[in-house]
């Protein structure tokens, strides 16, 4: 796809969006974060109940420069578990939050004169910054009739000569599908075939709902497949409820990716914050993560109850492929068949009952007409309230609602 057919997809207003209604809205149900947590709760969490979460004697110089020990070392135990090969603590990088681990890697090994396809929908950064720095980029399209599940055989057909990296998002945001492993394994195959690198976005891992470590098809990591030319990036804001401490990373398999995205965040990132850096390293503690994780998928499984009632009740005005994993849903409104106008209904909602919810087509491409992007996983009491005003302001309003054109 020339840069000119992708156009309306990478001027998309997902962030600006955000930027201009987020902190208007009395009911947010468009973040994707699980339901933040204070330093306070962080620490009630821990087993380990003497344990500080600040070191608080510890001098504030930049500290290690590619990521503390702590905070490297516990992210490795992570990514080794249930594999033959347990991944090294220096093929981990920190960065300020996964958007910049992105970026990063992006910037180190993607360019003018190379192919890149991207899962889609997905976060607009993942192929508006290939694109922006000069790279032709496809789109390996995901449908709600296929449960929002792309087509191994679709992704074949997109390879090209110069085909240098696949980009993944798994769990997927905005729909909140998960590619399973068999389907992990074939996308490796093709890439295999002819030595394409796959860059894994999981920020949403592991908040795994709705399927379980005990399912054959469950998704492992990519670093778990075995795959040499893998990449997966990750954070503390989506999965682990930490979106204000800034912190992510990279991890890989191979030293070679490492040691080039190494190089060049020199010129971006001197350090993360050790502040923020001894946060994470307490949050992804043994002591402390996986009572954190029960507590967000806990959080997730209730919340998405209430939000699959309100779906039931309005099967006749809304459709949905239920998410299996993730913070969000993507929601088709319509009204006789025909889907309203998304943008036009997103800001009635703020405007009338201070409900934010985020637009398919304005945010995530001109093709999703009627679709708007939930965040369940935030605090209950405020999906259950701004669900009823949803309700109410349907019952009164859906008639006059545009449809989309």
């Amino acid at each position: 796809m020339a840069d000119s057919a992708l156009e309306p997809y990478w001027k998309t207003n997902f962030l600006k969006w955000m930027d201009k209604y987020e902190t208007e809205a009395k009911y947010n149900i468009a973040e994707t974060c699980c339901a933040s947590i204070s330093i306070e709760q962080l620490q009630a969490l821990s087993e380990d109940k003497t344990a500080e979460v600040i070191q608080p004697s510890k001098k504030l110089s930049y500290g290690a420069i590619r990521g503390s020990e702590a905070l490297r070392s516990n992210l490795a135990k992570l990514y080794s578990t249930k594999v033959g090969t347990p991944l090294p603590a220096e093929n981990i990088l920190s960065t300020p939050g996964a958007i910049a681990a992105n970026y990063l890697f992006f910037y180190s090994f993607v360019g003018p004169g190379d192919h890149v396809i991207c899962h889609y929908p997905t976060y607009q950064a993942l192929y508006a910054v290939p694109a922006s720095i000069g790279a032709e980029v496809d789109l390996w399209h995901a449908r709600p009739e296929k449960q929002w599940i792309p087509d191994p055989e679709e992704l074949k057909a997109l390879i090209k000569p110069n085909t240098k990296l696949i980009v993944i998002n798994n769990p997927n945001n905005p729909t909140g599908a998960v590619l399973k492993k068999s389907l992990l394994q074939k996308i490796i195959d093709i890439a295999a075939e002819h030595s394409i690198m796959i860059l894994s976005d999981e920020v949403y891992r592991p908040i795994f709902h709705s399927i379980t470590p005990m399912d054959a098809e469950f998704p492992p990591s990519i670093l778990s497949m075995g795959y040499k030319h893998a990449t997966a990036t990750g954070s503390l804001s989506k999965a682990y409820a930490l979106a204000g401490i800034r912190v992510g990373w990279i991890a890989s398999r191979s030293r070679d990716i490492i040691e080039k995205i190494a190089d060049a965040r020199q010129y971006t990132t001197i350090a993360v914050s050790q502040l923020d850096e001894q946060v994470a390293a307490f949050a992804l503690n043994q002591n402390t993560v996986h009572s954190l994780l029960g507590r967000n998928i806990q959080l997730a499984r209730k919340n998405l109850e209430i939000l699959d009632r309100f779906i039931i009740k309005h099967d006749d005005i809304c459709e949905w492929v239920k998410p299996l994993a993730g913070t969000t849903a993507f929601v088709k409104f319509h009204r006789e068949g025909s889907p309203i106008n998304a943008v036009e209904f997103c800001r009635q909602l703020l405007e009338k009952i201070g409900v934010m919810f985020v637009p398919g087509d304005e945010c995530f491409g001109k093709e999703f007409k009627g679709y708007v992007r939930i965040g369940f996983v935030n605090d209950t009491e405020v999906i259950q309230e701004g669900l009823e005003k949803v309700r109410q302001f349907l019952r009164k309003e859906l008639d006059d609602l545009p449809l989309a054109e």
